[in-house]
């Protein structure tokens, strides 16, 4: 080590800047491809040096998770719980500087940053401490057989037991490096698992510190390995391991499927939670306001970075100009800005080329024949401290996104079928006259190839809850964009194989096992 470098835990500083290791079998190991620069999205300046694992590294890491499995699936669930409680003391010890640097990686706003990136973290593995606790035998009962070839009569009792899958590969999404690997890990590990962690190659090093917490929380060597980097060869080697039992990923469905079709060959268990185009059915008695307040949450979650948005609006045409009027109002008073300065609402892109991504889709949405009601040109942001780098930002520099609003949208249109994953919100109508067009509004809301989570807006609570039941999605909000963290989350069609969170979270990441005895 020469004079210019220091060693703290999983970083090394060199020369200034802060380079990220590997955690592979309880290790901090140095990345055979080197590092990579990840940039703040806000300022473009370097916010840390991420590892490039080579694909044998990856290998290593799951080695290791397979060797560390006999012996983690068999400690006590009250072992188990007390790692992961410790894990969100250590969390919540560093959260200042743990939310600056989920901030800084990902160009959340401060609010965001704290509540629903760290602070969910926290609160994920508090959760999972006390749901390694939670019953995995249940009795079933008992079946009398009358005597026959199979043997003697007798009255047969059962019992279902949930056992570990075994070393899961847990691949996780860029818009939020703390919830959505917290949502993974900490259930993985509280049934016993041991886990691979790709983190999204945009965001990592919040990934790392989690990490930092678990070692320090007493987790075993080789429970816990957290690989990265940009090549696919990384990413693939995670997903095609012999030693790997179960695939989590989060992320794009074109990914998704391609991880699937590895998966098959070797009949890997998966967990995919991939696109969502959610729409949002409004009616004509629905309360506006309410409407509008969810929907706007599309444009200040994660910059519309999220598969849950209720991107699709579906409106009746009674109400039609109304609720334009009031979006392209309640947009007026979103802040697009700098995420660490106060009053911002909405943040950056993770990157430009998704900045430039997300423009293509809404000139797009304009030589289609849909109209710019709100956005379409390019922010140009100034001033401010981002959080990356030191000192202010240069005015112009940053990866923004103009708030956008695309109405009098038909369903053929791509803006309307595919997946945006940035701040642009289109709108449909729909019914007319007397009609209230519910069998228009349900066809229009499925015509989609995804099916995460939809939304229905209705003073009619008979109508909304029978419109719900129609939609095929994983999800429905009634007048709410609101989640109950214990339901179960997961999509119809497109958007994913599976269901977690709350307790579906440890029923996903655990194999169901049958023991019968004669009595």
């Amino acid at each position: 080590m020469t004079g210019e470098q220091q060693v703290t835990g999983g970083q090394q500083v060199t020369g200034g800047q802060q380079e990220q290791r590997l955690f592979i079998g309880g290790e901090w190991v140095e990345p055979a491809g080197g590092h990579y620069e990840v940039v703040n999205p806000a300022d473009e300046s370097v916010v840390g040096l991420a590892p490039e694992a080579s694909p044998g590294q990856v290998l290593e890491a799951a080695a290791a998770a397979a060797e560390a499995f006999e012996g983690w699936s068999r400690t006590r669930p009250e072992q188990r719980a007390a790692i992961l409680d410790r894990a969100a003391d250590i969390i919540q010890r560093e959260f200042e500087p743990w939310a600056e640097l989920a901030r800084a990686e990902t160009g959340a706003p401060t609010g965001i940053a704290r509540g629903l990136q760290v602070g969910v973290g926290v609160a994920r593995f508090r959760r999972y401490a006390k749901g390694a606790l939670e019953p995995v035998e249940r009795g079933l009962p008992p079946q009398v057989t009358e005597a026959g070839p199979m043997g003697r009569a007798a009255v047969l009792g059962a019992l279902e037991v949930r056992q570990p899958v075994g070393v899961v590969t847990c691949i996780t999404s860029y818009n939020n490096p703390w919830a959505n690997p917290a949502g993974k890990v900490a259930p993985a590990l509280a049934m016993g698992n041991t886990v691979v962690v790709k983190p999204a190659p945009q965001d990592p090093l919040s990934v790392f510190r989690m990490a930092e917490a678990l070692a320090e929380a007493g987790v075993p060597r080789g429970v816990v390995n957290v690989v990265g980097g940009q090549s696919v060869e990384v990413g693939e080697a995670a997903v095609a391991s012999p030693h790997v039992d179960m695939v989590s990923f989060t992320g794009s469905t074109a990914v998704g499927q391609r991880i699937a079709e590895v998966c098959g060959r070797s009949m890997k268990r998966q967990l995919m939670e991939l696109g969502g185009k959610g729409a949002a059915v409004v009616f004509e008695d629905a309360d506006l306001d309410a409407a509008v307040a969810g929907i706007g949450t599309t444009f200040s979650f994660y910059s519309g970075q999220i598969c849950t948005a209720p991107t699709r609006v579906i409106v009746h045409r009674a109400v039609y100009a109304q609720l334009v009027e009031k979006l392209t109002a309640h947009l007026g008073f979103m802040k697009v800005g700098d995420p660490a300065a106060k009053g911002t609402v909405v943040g950056p892109v993770i990157s430009a080329a998704h900045r430039d991504r997300v423009e293509a889709y809404v000139e797009l949405g304009r030589k289609e024949g849909a109209r710019l009601a709100y956005g379409g040109t390019r922010p140009v942001v100034a001033g401010g401290g981002g959080g990356g780098g030191g000192g202010g930002r240069a005015p112009g520099r940053g990866f923004y996104v103009a708030p956008t609003l695309l109405v009098d949208c038909t369903s053929d249109m791509r803006v309307v079928r595919e997946e945006i994953f940035g701040p642009v919100v289109v709108v449909v109508p729909f019914g007319g006259g007397k009609d209230s067009g519910e069998d228009e509004a349900v066809a229009l809301a499925n015509d989609s190839d995804y099916g995460l989570l939809d939304y229905v807006w209705s003073g009619d609570a008979a109508r909304a809850f029978r419109v719900a039941r129609r939609l095929r999605a994983g999800g429905v909000g009634v007048n709410t964009i609101g989640r109950n963290m214990e339901a179960p989350f997961g999509g119809f069609k497109r958007s994913g194989v599976g269901r977690d969170v709350g307790s579906y979270a440890l029923h996903a990441y655990s194999e169901m096992q049958s023991i019968v005895w004669a009595g």
